[in-house]
């Protein structure tokens, strides 16, 4: 049966010669993996461009319950992203985040409120000129209560190192901040070092894997640091 559904991408892989499986978080379905046929030829009739990680789309899906991989009928950019790809300091963040959707994005139903919260995040980080050098802390904050753990305040954050033994220096002065960063929306201007906010993005992080076994290691961690630097 077809479907109209909003989706952002997440993730693909080279499948044959020219096809791919591409992973999207769509708005009616959840994460879904789709097959789509001839993308990496010249023949083929969908653009690779429109499958990159974060790319928002419209699409019409065939979407049976049964099966785990489906076909898209018609696709096209709902939001052709202005800098996000092109400017260093957004594709980092964007890069980051995208890691971040590919290790805790697992529901395979409708959410429609969290898609909502991932969809404009990703168009504001793009129209935004100034002020997002700490979106992507917000994000995590703002992300974790559709996940199921976001904390009220810093002494939640506090408390839960304790209890799992947590080894990560987290005294008043960066609880002060974290507090204000929980309250924050992307717009708020909030002045802090780069020294600073690397570590309180460390603690955001080790906070993640309390709740997440299988979270691991965070690969463009390092590029995030070196560009926001």
């Amino acid at each position: 049966m077809l479907h109209k559904t909003r989706g952002i991408v997440i993730s693909y892989i080279r499948y044959r010669e020219t096809s791919i499986i591409v992973k999207i978080y769509t708005e009616k379905f959840g994460i879904q993996s789709f097959i789509e046929n001839g993308v990496r030829s010249s023949k083929g009739k969908n653009r690779i461009a429109l499958f990159q990680p974060l790319s928002l789309l419209d699409m019409v899906v065939y979407h049976d319950e049964k099966k785990d991989l489906h076909r898209i009928s018609e696709i096209k950019s709902s939001f052709p992203f202005r800098t996000l790809p092109y400017e260093i300091h957004k594709s980092s963040i964007g890069m980051f985040l995208d890691e971040i959707l590919n290790k805790t994005l697992k529901e395979h139903t409708e959410n429609e409120l969290l898609f909502d919260f991932l969809y404009h995040s990703l168009i504001f980080l793009d129209e935004t000129d100034e002020h997002y050098e700490n979106f992507h802390l917000i994000f995590l904050l703002k992300y974790a209560f559709f996940l199921g753990f976001s904390p009220q305040d810093s002494s939640e954050i506090v408390s839960q190192f304790k209890e799992f033994n947590a080894m990560i220096p987290f005294d008043a002065d960066y609880q002060k901040l974290m507090n204000q960063l929980i309250l924050a929306d992307y717009q708020t201007p909030l002045l802090m070092s780069r020294g600073v906010r690397n570590h309180l993005l460390e603690v955001i992080i080790v906070f993640y894997q309390i709740h997440f076994e299988e979270f691991g290691e965070i690969k463009s961690l390092q590029v995030l640091r070196e560009v926001l630097s």
